[in-house]
């Protein structure tokens, strides 16, 4: 069952597992996916007495706007915004924070701004924070071919192609992020479903718009976005988990993630997995929560 939570922004939805008097995992889908990211790794947790929250991100699913006149923002400071305002509307005052893509994103940004919020950390790819400032500096001829979508999502063209293709381009980025995951039609529709949400291009479009600064930002979190430019230490127990086949970002770029840590920190790469690591490898997923579990409560 999908309930929600409603922050000064949101009506969140989310699903539920585990016991409400249990500790608290809260895990994060990345784009293009929703909360079926975690169909495989939110049993075992619930199991395991881990009360689990699962959240639809702003603009897919049944998550909506408050008020018409928010600015349709994706860039990274409002996700971190909306996972401590997700944690507030429920009376969460830590947990351990998991994600990939946006969703580690928010992850990380919630465990390096408000570290008192974060038993520990699972991120998928390193250190997520993005370094605006640095993002007109250009990448490897290889990096930038894998990023043609976000070239294609700067310009109207694009805008008018996800409007109008968003099923076929996201299929795409699963298949292309993800070459090992055979997933069939059933799955790829059921959470597909999500980017239906009547906010979802233009979350999306202004989220990669964003990170290349050509859009503005959302000014209710101007101050969050400047702490993020200092790009700061993540001082929370952490592993970062890779995926050895990780389409658009390769396990080689998680290399050099330590110097971001002030706590312990492991990274794990995990052999066939690709970019949509929950869905591909749960029990890698599990594993993490469940050590870093053990080690906090040590």
């Amino acid at each position: 069952m999908i309930r929600s939570a409603r922050t000064p922004v949101l009506e969140i939805g989310y699903a539920e597992h585990g016991p409400s008097d249990g500790p608290a995992a809260i895990l994060l889908h990345g784009f293009p996916d929703d909360i079926h990211a975690y169909d495989g790794v939110a049993g075992p947790l619930a199991a395991d007495g881990m009360r689990v929250l699962v959240p639809y991100l702003r603009g897919y699913g049944p998550t909506r706007f408050l008020d018409p006149a928010t600015p349709r923002s994706g860039q990274q400071a409002v996700l971190g915004a909306d996972l401590r305002d997700f944690m507030d509307a429920l009376g969460i005052k830590r947990a351990i924070l998991g994600g990939y893509d946006w969703g580690g994103r928010a992850a990380c940004i919630v465990s390096a701004l408000w570290p008192e919020r974060a038993r520990g950390l699972v991120t998928v790819g390193g250190y997520n924070i993005q370094n605006i400032p640095a993002s007109l500096a250009p990448a490897s001829a290889d990096q930038e071919m894998r990023h043609w979508y976000q070239w294609y999502f700067n310009t109207e063209r694009g805008r008018a192609g996800l409007a109008a293709n968003r099923r076929d381009i996201c299929r795409l980025l699963w298949k292309l992020w993800s070459p090992n995951w055979a997933f069939d039609d059933a799955t790829y529709d059921r959470t597909a479903d999500s980017f239906d949400n009547p906010d979802f291009v233009d979350v999306v479009i202004q989220s990669y718009r964003h990170r290349h600064q050509n859009a503005p930002g959302d000014p209710a979190v101007e101050a969050i976005e400047d702490a993020l430019v200092a790009q700061p230490p993540i001082s929370v127990p952490t592993i970062c988990l890779h995926g050895a086949e990780d389409g658009v970002g390769p396990a080689a770029t998680s290399e050099g993630a330590r110097k971001h840590f002030t706590h312990r920190y492991e990274r794990r790469v995990i052999p066939v997995a690709g970019h949509f690591l929950p869905n591909e490898a749960p029990e890698a997923f599990v594993q993490a929560v469940r050590d870093l579990m053990r080690s906090t409560l040590a």
